[in-house]
């Protein structure tokens, strides 16, 4: 018991910079105190008493405003951090050292009695403030859920899923698809400054467009330059009048009207 609690005050003194000592951790973390309270009321539920784990649940979502089901399955290392408003449903399984931010959902999307209604966390997930993981499908090992999203389908390991409906993006596939998300800005949990992916999709695009024109003006002034100095042929005959050789493509106008 003992040895389980230390663990839960080192998680979170690790991953929380604002914690400052144990004795902080263990007097003012709500998350800390749930989990505790979980405990005592998934033991009465194994045994099959009901009423008792219920009524414990009950009691430490009134104390910490984080309502986790008896029937839930939390692994070890498992930190909540602020915690109001989060909601973990009775068939939910939660993996080690995940860590749930507030106002986070894990529900069901099914009223199928003894189905399998919540999502099931791996190892090390992150599920970033108010996003809202609904069904009975698995969130892979090491995969992040950026603030807000609302995800319905399975999440591979170690991809990020942002938005809403959720886009998965595959952020470790290889190294070309990690450089690229780089480039475009996605962090780690999912969270950028533009975090709409449609709007990111289409700077890419933008910044695409750009740079297509830039190579056809490019061209044409090479071709410009080669039919002048030929004496074949006059440079009236090689470059059409409606060639492009100067560019007027406003990249910067176009992002800023989908930011």
């Amino acid at each position: 018991m003992f040895s389980r609690l230390r663990e839960d005050v080192a998680c979170i003194r690790e991953r929380d910079p604002a914690a400052r000592s144990a004795w902080e951790v263990l007097t003012c973390y709500p998350g800390l105190h749930a989990i505790l309270v979980h405990r005592l009321a998934h033991a009465c539920w194994r045994r099959g008493l009901r009423w008792s784990g219920r009524f414990l649940s009950h009691l430490g979502r009134f104390l910490t405003g984080i309502e986790i089901h008896p029937g839930a399955k939390m692994g070890r290392r498992v930190f909540i951090d602020h915690g109001m408003g989060v909601v973990i449903g009775e068939t939910a399984e939660v993996g080690d050292e995940c860590t749930i931010y507030q106002g986070v959902t894990l529900g069901g999307t099914s009223l199928t009695r003894g189905a399998k209604r919540h999502p099931t966390l791996g190892r090390g997930v992150i599920v970033g403030a108010n996003a809202q993981v609904l069904g009975g499908f698995t969130v892979g090992d090491g995969a992040r859920i950026g603030s807000g999203a609302v995800v319905v389908k399975p999440v591979p390991p170690g991809a990020t899923a942002v938005g809403n409906p959720a886009r998965v993006i595959q952020a470790e596939a290889d190294a070309l698809r990690e450089a690229t998300a780089a480039r475009m800005g996605f962090s780690a949990y999912g969270v950028t400054q533009g975090d709409d992916p449609v709007s990111v999709a289409m700077k890419g695009l933008i910044d695409n467009a750009s740079s297509h024109e830039h190579q056809i003006a490019l061209l044409w002034q090479a071709i410009e330059t080669l039919s002048q100095r030929s004496n074949e042929q006059p440079a009236v005959a090689c470059v059409p009048q409606d060639a492009q050789t100067t560019e007027h493509f406003d990249a910067e106008r176009l992002s800023r009207m989908v930011k």
